[in-house]
């Protein structure tokens, strides 16, 4: 009987108090990590809207540029302007997406001249504004969305 006792104190293994201290010393460090991953998935969310944004400006200056050539190329004389140019470009707007290559939707905003003006991107809960060569990142709320399309302005 003695021997059995020997036995059982000679058993290695941890108690449940030390199991608890373990997995209070998790949990302390699951809930200091969690709101600074959860920080850069955001920051990685925005960087990628901003790369896809920059996708879709190239694209539609692209598109741009082939309507207006095809509208200037008809004769010497031949001019264009912003009604013509937008109808152009909204015939070609599946074009614009497949060449741009994102999941979200755009609204893009062309000058008469075919100068991309401005571009409105939504994708991942996140508008991404390009005006003036800069972008601007926002987190999206429920007011605001972007339509797909073009509105074409007349050239400055």
């Amino acid at each position: 009987m003695f021997e059995k006792i020997r036995k059982m104190k000679n058993k290695k293994g941890f108690t449940l108090v030390e199991l608890i201290v373990v997995l209070v010393i998790l949990a302390i460090l699951a809930a200091l990590l969690i709101p600074a991953l959860t920080g850069y998935i955001d920051k990685a969310n925005k960087e990628k809207v901003v790369a896809e944004c920059r996708m879709v400006v190239m694209a539609a200056q692209t598109e741009a540029s082939e309507a207006y050539g095809k509208l200037t190329s008809k004769s010497a004389t031949s001019s264009t302007d912003a009604e013509k140019l937008a109808a152009q470009m909204t015939t070609d707007i599946e074009d614009l997406k497949k060449l741009a290559e994102v999941d979200g939707t755009f609204k893009v905003t062309v000058a008469g001249d075919a100068t991309i003006k401005e571009v409105v991107y939504s994708h991942s809960g996140f508008n991404c504004t390009y005006s003036d060569g800069a972008y601007n990142v926002v987190k999206q709320d429920d007011k605001v969305t972007a339509v797909e399309g073009y509105t074409v302005v007349k050239a400055s």
